[in-house]
């Protein structure tokens, strides 16, 4: 089955924004961001846009599926 990965705790790192300032962003609590990164979360499409959005990256640079 696959699995979503993501590269937000990346791109926050780089971009040198925490949890909790994108959660407002994009207007999730930071528990929502701890579960994406931790792949215990899907994102909607809107969440996952929007959070590429912040980062200036395609969905797909920010998520992918793996076997």
């Amino acid at each position: 089955m696959p699995v979503l990965k993501t590269k937000i705790k990346y791109y926050r790192d780089k971009n040198n924004i925490k949890q909790s300032e994108l959660a407002e962003l994009v207007g999730v609590r930071r528990e929502t961001i701890i579960h994406l990164e931790g792949g215990k979360y899907n994102p909607s499409l809107k969440l996952a846009m929007d959070i590429a959005k912040i980062f200036g990256v395609a969905v797909e640079e920010l998520f992918e599926f793996e076997e």
